[in-house]
């Protein structure tokens, strides 16, 4: 007997996804502990889906849908991460900054040459040792499911979906040893709190409609930017050898404008606003890109990809308590900035940043690392990942 097929339009897709990010939240209000190691709720809510998917599959029901708004909110999203890279904002984390934003990409590379080594060693095409490098652990799942796509294309079978588990294993691992490798760095040493406070604390009125039309116009146009230096890009890297995703001119273009407005004051982007439409848009886009996750792709993958991201989590640790702890001055500081280093290299910002909070709760302010983490972690990192993704990626291929 035939397995019945359901055909979801743009409308229907949009819903689901809304209603998956609804669910996810509500099974993190069920479950606290999701909400401790920071899963994001789209993430909850989209794998709910991508495991309902793989039960129904071939044998209940199987989904079609129309995607046409998973590249839309995609390229939203990291035009905001492009709209929030102020150079006034950048100045502030002075030379230290500058130097974390060195090391941290050094350790992006450092992940992909272990993926591509233990890849090839398992005998798998070493594009998803890329992915279970720096795409899914430093790029994070927005990155694994838009960078996993073009590899699939390019013969690495099962790549979005190991990057995801990859994403979803970092966010998880990353918020636990965060914090503990701080902690222990700083009893280790005998540090202590610097004074002062951790975070500038800003008094910011609630959104107003104005600055939220403004937000999204500007978003817009900056997408729209960047699709023609995207698409006058393309030609000339594919002829070297190399790509330009969509998204990477899309956040190019959102950090011209951005500081081109911040000198010339024309329209004034409203920071909060765009950020919170940036963060609309990156919720829907995973649980939209989770709802047709092919998670069955990774069954042959799973005792290799344990191992390579085993080893990842190993080399991460090693550079929070050398590397990182070292260049950063060896103090209070430092200790904290490592364990922010462990949460954004293996997960997201928004693990680093808790990582950082537990433990300036317990020990005291560390002001330089609040200032330099974020900075580097939030979209410094970004753009140096993704040239490091694709250059790595066209070695390999």
């Amino acid at each position: 007997m035939p397995v019945p097929v359901i055909t979801l339009n743009l409308v229907q897709v949009l819903a689901f996804a809304c209603f998956g990010l609804a669910m996810g939240a509500w099974v993190k209000r069920r479950l606290p502990v999701l909400d401790r190691i920071n899963i994001p709720a789209s993430i909850v809510g989209g794998l709910i889906y991508a495991f309902a998917a793989l039960i129904m599959r071939d044998r209940y029901l199987n989904l079609e849908m129309d995607l046409v708004l998973r590249p839309v909110l995609q390229n939203a999203f990291f035009t905001t991460i492009g709209l929030g890279a102020s150079l006034t904002l950048l100045k502030h984390g002075g030379a230290m900054m500058g130097l974390f934003w060195l090391v941290s990409s050094g350790a992006a590379v450092l992940q992909n040459l272990m993926g591509i080594g233990l890849a090839s060693a398992f005998g798998l095409n070493p594009l998803l040792g890329i992915v279970t490098g720096s795409v899914a652990l430093t790029g994070g799942p927005a990155t694994a499911l838009a960078i996993g796509g073009t590899f699939e294309e390019w013969g690495a079978t099962g790549s979005a979906a190991a990057g995801v588990a990859a994403a979803m294993f970092g966010i998880a691992v990353g918020g636990l040893i965060g914090g503990a490798i701080g902690g222990l760095l700083i009893k280790r040493n005998h540090l202590h709190g610097t004074g002062g406070r951790s975070i500038e604390v800003r008094d910011e009125a609630s959104l107003s409609e104005p600055d939220l039309l403004k937000a999204v116009l500007v978003i817009a146009v900056a997408m729209g930017i960047g699709s023609v230096l995207s698409s006058w890009a393309d030609p000339w890297l594919k002829q070297h050898g190399m790509f330009l995703p969509a998204y990477i001119g899309a956040m190019i273009s959102g950090s011209v404008l951005r500081n081109l407005d911040d000198h010339l004051q024309w329209i004034k982007v409203p920071a909060g606003a765009v950020e919170a439409v940036g963060d609309v848009a990156l919720n829907i886009f995973i649980v939209m890109a989770l709802l047709t996750l092919e998670l069955w792709q990774i069954v042959n993958l799973a005792g290799p990809l344990v191992v390579i991201l085993v080893a990842q989590t190993a080399l991460v640790a090693l550079l929070c308590v050398t590397v990182i702890y070292w260049t950063m001055g060896r103090d209070y500081n430092a200790a904290v900035t490592s364990g922010g280093f462990a949460g954004f290299m293996m997960g997201t910002t928004a693990n680093a940043m808790a990582c950082m909070t537990v433990l300036t709760s317990k020990f005291g302010p560390a002001p330089r690392a609040f200032i330099v983490v974020p900075l580097v972690g939030a979209f410094l990192i970004d753009f140096t990942n993704a040239l490091i993704i694709t250059t790595m990626a066209g070695w390999v291929r």
